[in-house]
């Protein structure tokens, strides 16, 4: 499949920020199949394109960073306003894509995510590369879903889930970001309360809300007891929605 942008910008698109404009143009996503087999590349903005998702089925490979402090903390941020997929809801750590890359598409022990992962937690969240070294992200489980963002956006991802336990600096791009927060699990169970009830506006993004409720609290317990790599599982492929 073809990596090119597409050649005219509409009036909608040309009012987008132009940092993020520009991310969704030149960034090259890696295409997979459902079982994760690399099948092409494509723009940022085709891949995020509701209509291509539906019509081609375009499905690229994504990561979600878990990060905790050494209280066992998870470290939420919240989209800024300028992000074209899910503006201003609380997240994980960090989410994004590996790019079509050569260091981005390793398959060995899942480097390619693990350094997709550091680059991103960089532009994001301003920590140094190494503060997080690569080998110390575990690579817990990948999860298939599809979920609208708007009438036009939305995502269809192969979501490597990856966790890290690491006390860090943290200096979010107000570009990608726009708070930050540290939650223990009943800070976490509030929010949750919170986003159902619709208080505070607080909404939270689909995926992080998956692995909530089908993964976190039991990784989390292996996190506390350092059996994380017990809990892993990397040759399933859980398809959720």
């Amino acid at each position: 499949m073809g990596g090119e942008a597409v050649a005219t910008v509409s009036a909608e698109d040309s009012a987008m920020d132009a940092i993020q404009r520009r991310l969704m143009f030149e960034d090259e996503c890696i295409l997979v199949d459902e079982h994760d087999n690399v099948i092409g590349h494509e723009s940022k903005y085709n891949c995020h394109l509701m209509e291509k998702i539906e019509k081609e089925n375009l499905l690229h490979r994504a990561f979600s960073v878990f990060l905790f402090n050494s209280k066992y903390e998870l470290l939420l941020q919240q989209r800024s306003a300028t992000k074209v997929t899910f503006p201003l809801v609380w997240t994980n750590t960090c989410c994004s894509h590996p790019l079509y890359r050569e260091s981005e598409l390793i398959q060995e022990n899942f480097l390619g995510v693990r350094n997709a992962s550091q680059r991103k937690l960089l532009d994001e969240l301003g920590i140094p590369p190494e503060d997080l070294p690569v080998d110390e992200f575990i690579p817990v489980g990948r999860m298939l879903y599809k979920a609208p963002s708007d009438g036009k956006w939305g995502e269809h991802e192969l979501d490597y889930l990856l966790f890290i336990v690491r006390d860090v600096e943290v200096n979010p791009n107000p570009e990608e970001v726009a708070d930050v927060m540290y939650v223990d699990k009943d800070k976490l169970k509030e929010l949750l309360r919170k986003a159902d009830a619709g208080e505070d506006r607080i909404k939270l993004s689909p995926w992080f809300r998956l692995v909530v409720d089908n993964f976190l609290m039991e990784w989390w317990d292996h996190v506390e007891k350092g059996t994380l790599q017990e809990a892993a599982n990397m040759k399933a492929i859980h398809k959720l929605t």
